[in-house]
């Protein structure tokens, strides 16, 4: 079956061409023009990756986003933005989002992050990776600190994947941005700042050690010591 994608956003030219376009590519895509349109599309037919516009009349895509990650941690959430501030762009990333792109945009770039978010998704063969007390299994995509569960969004899993993956090996921020995102980022660590920040908020919610240290000038690297 075919993913099944749902734009949520106010310009009807921007839904028909996403509808169109994404259709000519094999989705199949669900179009709403409000949030509260969306979130009703949302429980009846169960996407696969929203794409959401910000800047909407009522609810807005913030709070739209806010309550779709409230009932599903790993659906993937494409954020459209006209606003171009970094302040903003984290906004929207902190509110639940896994990535961002800015309004005009070029239907080839959102198409790869589709497909890059979407791969994401994809059933993994069954393995536990292990440092220190922590561990991450990749077919339930379950973290565990010793005996607590910790549930990931699909983000936080990938980035988490990539630190067990290597372990006290310090990974630069484009390794990151490459390995986790996809594409290059243009400079703009901001997204993967605020991932970090998520991903320690939960490993370390109950007072465990920090295990993912910054490396000033470099990157991040997982070890149990700065």
């Amino acid at each position: 079956m075919p993913h099944r994608i749902l734009v949520i956003d106010d310009d009807t030219s921007i839904t028909n061409v996403l509808k169109r376009g994404l259709g000519y590519e094999g989705f199949a895509v669900d179009v709403a023009n409000s949030g509260t349109e969306g979130l009703e599309i949302a429980r009846e037919r169960e996407p696969d990756l929203v794409i959401l516009d910000i800047m909407m009349p009522g609810m807005d895509g913030l709070e739209v986003c806010r309550r779709l990650r409230a009932v599903d941690e790993r659906l993937p959430i494409l954020m459209l933005t006209a606003k171009d501030a970094a302040a903003d762009q984290v906004l929207g990333l902190e509110t639940g989002a896994d990535d961002y792109i800015l309004k005009p945009f070029v239907f080839e770039v959102l198409l790869a992050r589709v497909r890059a978010l979407l791969r994401r998704r994809e059933p993994a063969a069954r393995e536990v990776l292990r440092y220190q007390d922590l561990s991450l299994d990749t077919a339930s995509r379950l973290a565990r600190r010793g005996d607590r569960e910790i549930t990931l969004t699909t983000t936080e899993y990938e980035l988490l994947l990539l630190f067990l993956r290597n372990p006290e090996r310090v990974l630069t921020r484009d390794i990151i941005m490459e390995k986790v995102w996809g594409y290059d980022f243009e400079g703009n660590f901001n997204i993967l700042e605020v991932y970090v920040r998520y991903l320690r908020s939960k490993l370390e919610e109950n007072g465990e050690k920090r295990l993912i240290q910054t490396v000033r000038g470099a990157g991040y690297v997982l070890r149990d010591r700065e």
